[in-house]
């Protein structure tokens, strides 16, 4: 029997590691796109690190009917999540960092080295800010000085006449480099919005699971992505072409 020796013995391996850079980019391509439709998009971070699923939406985007999706499907906190360079523009702090009581001492996480929380926030021309109408308001807002400030013309002083503290949508602060510095949602969905070309705001949302009690399995935000023709992606996926 004649074997072929000519064959490249590595040949399956470059073949595969081609497929699934495709496949990496196909599945970023579809994100994208989505993110530039102000549609949502289901990002997974990673296994060991929170091992949520997270409905995202660009903030700009956001309505009542939006809300109420992220209430009833998702069901965990809903936050806005803004660019390092825009909460500095608008002097906005970790909370952490500014909370003056001992609960503050000793602030270990088991997912991370801090948390992103800056302040809670409501729109000033919302009543109490938790109805779906009131939190649309302070977030689709929260998207448009966003992209003011990201370019100089929305300031402190504009952020402290249009909204108030405490409120009902918690604000979150990215990391100043994104994916290089920290892995969490709030840098996830702010480095889609950069190559979605939105401006530097998104809305990210646990998925809860109502019979376990704890987070969305992977599978079955999948499987929910598919049901609703939204995108799924994953967080290594994410970093490993965007980072």
């Amino acid at each position: 029997m004649h074997t072929n020796t000519d064959i490249n013995p590595g040949a399956a391996n470059m073949d595969t590691t081609t497929n699934t850079h495709i496949e990496s980019s196909e599945v970023i391509a579809d994100a994208v796109t989505a993110f530039s439709n102000d549609e949502p998009v289901l990002i997974h971070d990673f296994t060991d690190r929170e091992g949520e699923t997270d409905i995202i939406y660009p903030a700009r985007a956001i309505d009542a009917d939006a809300i109420a999706r992220l209430r009833n499907d998702a069901g965990g906190l809903i936050c806005t999540a803004v660019s390092d360079a825009v909460a500095t523009t608008l002097e906005l702090p970790f909370l952490e960092d500014v909370l003056e009581h001992p609960a503050t001492a000793d602030h270990d996480l088991g997912y991370d080295t801090r948390s992103s929380f800056s302040l809670p926030v409501n729109h000033r021309e919302t009543f109490t800010g938790i109805t779906d109408d009131d939190r649309a308001k302070t977030i689709q807002r929260l998207g448009v000085i966003a992209a003011a400030a990201d370019t100089g013309k929305y300031t402190a002083e504009d952020f402290a006449a249009e909204f108030r503290t405490p409120g009902h949508v918690n604000v979150l602060r990215g990391a100043p480099g994104l994916l290089s510095d920290r892995r969490g949602h709030t840098e996830l969905g702010l480095a889609l919005a950069d190559v979605a070309d939105c401006a530097p705001a998104v809305v990210v949302c646990e998925m809860l699971d109502d019979t376990t009690g704890n987070a969305t399995a992977p599978a079955d935000a999948q499987t929910y992505a598919a049901e609703n023709d939204m995108a799924f992606i994953d967080g290594a996926t994410l970093v490993e072409e965007l980072a």
